[in-house]
């Protein structure tokens, strides 16, 4: 008999792991010779931020497309030394970086989730990569930024991580840092927790308040159940998301026939 092998290796066993995406602020604007400088830079100020957390940037699988790195940690990293420290030494680095003469100044919006994750064909495929790179992008954190001009790191966490690894009383982390919004980018719907370093939450709160509201997606009124696939390839997502607010975390069996309408 034919063995036909299928184009597709076999997709790696799904495990929740902590995903993150660290995106350089206007970027497109730099020629290429100070794009390359700032790629160097950015992985620069990643490593040295992760060894004075203790974190070991060799053991992320990371995905980096320019002015995006989108990695994967090792399942026992702690998730309170990311958000924590690692966030802390990561502004400080920066400021410190950009506080030499003549520097190009770095900007950074970084997003953070912990969700099923499984090694696929173009990188990985799950909900939380597709989350951390909506994340990144969200209006209200680039909003943020942008209103803060002295800032130059911008974090936003999941609900998730900010009910079970901030709320929880963890070192380093204050839940009254972070503000609440509501991330809405392409069909992906979630709430997100903004904090930036350096600055209290009535600051965000401000810059908030200066944002546009988030579009609703034009089929967000027939939500789908459907399982679709995602994967993210060198930081960018690949594949289609549900249609309308997408649950961070497992898929949803569909309700059985004639129980009515779900919420």
């Amino acid at each position: 008999m034919e063995d036909i092998s299928s184009p597709w290796p076999p997709a790696g066993l799904p495990h929740r792991r902590l995903c993150l995406a660290a995106d350089v602020e206007q970027y497109s604007r730099l020629d290429t010779r100070t794009q390359s400088a700032v790629q160097s830079e950015l992985v620069r100020v990643l490593d040295e931020a992760a060894a004075l957390s203790g974190l070991d940037r060799a053991a992320w699988t990371r995905q980096p497309q320019g002015d995006l790195e989108f990695a994967v940690l090792p399942e026992a990293t702690p998730e309170d030394a990311v958000l924590g420290p690692f966030a802390h030494h990561l502004a400080v680095r920066l400021g410190d970086r950009n506080a030499r003469p003549a520097a190009q100044r770095i900007r950074l919006r970084m997003a953070v989730d912990t969700g099923v994750v499984a090694d696929a064909a173009l990188g990985h495929a799950g909900p939380a990569p597709v989350a951390v790179a909506r994340y990144v992008n969200a209006p209200q954190l680039k909003a943020v930024l942008a209103t803060l001009a002295a800032a130059d790191l911008a974090v936003i966490v999941s609900d998730r991580l900010y009910q079970d690894v901030v709320r929880s009383g963890r070192r380093d982390l204050d839940p009254a840092q972070y503000v609440r919004a509501h991330v809405r980018v392409k069909e992906f719907g979630g709430y997100g927790w903004i904090r930036v370093p350096g600055h209290a939450a009535g600051d965000v709160r401000s810059a908030l308040a200066e944002a546009p509201e988030p579009k609703p997606s034009a089929d967000a009124g027939t939500p789908s159940r459907t399982t679709l696939s995602h994967y993210v390839h060198q930081g960018a997502v690949v594949g289609r998301d549900v249609v309308g607010d997408l649950t961070i975390g497992l898929p949803m069996p569909p309700p059985p026939a004639g129980s009515g309408h779900a919420r």
